[in-house]
């Protein structure tokens, strides 16, 4: 008596990866996902790969992983396999405080954000 199997979280011919905790804001991270929304994978591999941006690392690592569960979970080309969805959203915060001047304390935010990737397998005429 267990409890049925949940049904996928995406279609069929698409894969998902999910990073949960990636250390930085949601807007910074954002801006590097922008960068790969709808572009081919092994292009948005090349993107993330020459960014300068710091968060491309950790978005890089998670894309690598979609375009795995692809290949070997999913059996899709990897050479098709186009970046459908790169959605950020908002993690756990943690507060720390700062000693000032004069008995006085200010808080630093350290923020952390959630990163969700879809590939998609597309046909040639797609």
């Amino acid at each position: 008596m267990s409890k049925p199997a949940s049904p996928r979280k995406v279609g069929d011919k698409e894969a998902l990866a999910l990073a949960t905790s990636v250390r930085g804001s949601p807007y910074k991270l954002n801006l590097v996902a922008g960068l790969i929304r709808n572009k081919k994978a092994g292009e948005a591999m090349n993107i993330l790969s020459f960014s300068t941006k710091a968060m491309a690392v950790d978005v890089r690592k998670c894309l690598a992983s979609a375009i795995a569960n692809a290949e070997n979970n999913h059996n899709l080309d990897v050479d098709a396999l186009v970046v459908k969805e790169a959605s950020v959203g908002k993690g756990l915060v943690m507060k720390r405080f700062a000693s000032r001047a004069r008995g006085r304390s200010s808080r630093i935010v350290k923020p952390f954000s959630r990163l969700r990737i879809v590939v998609r397998e597309v046909e040639a005429g797609e």
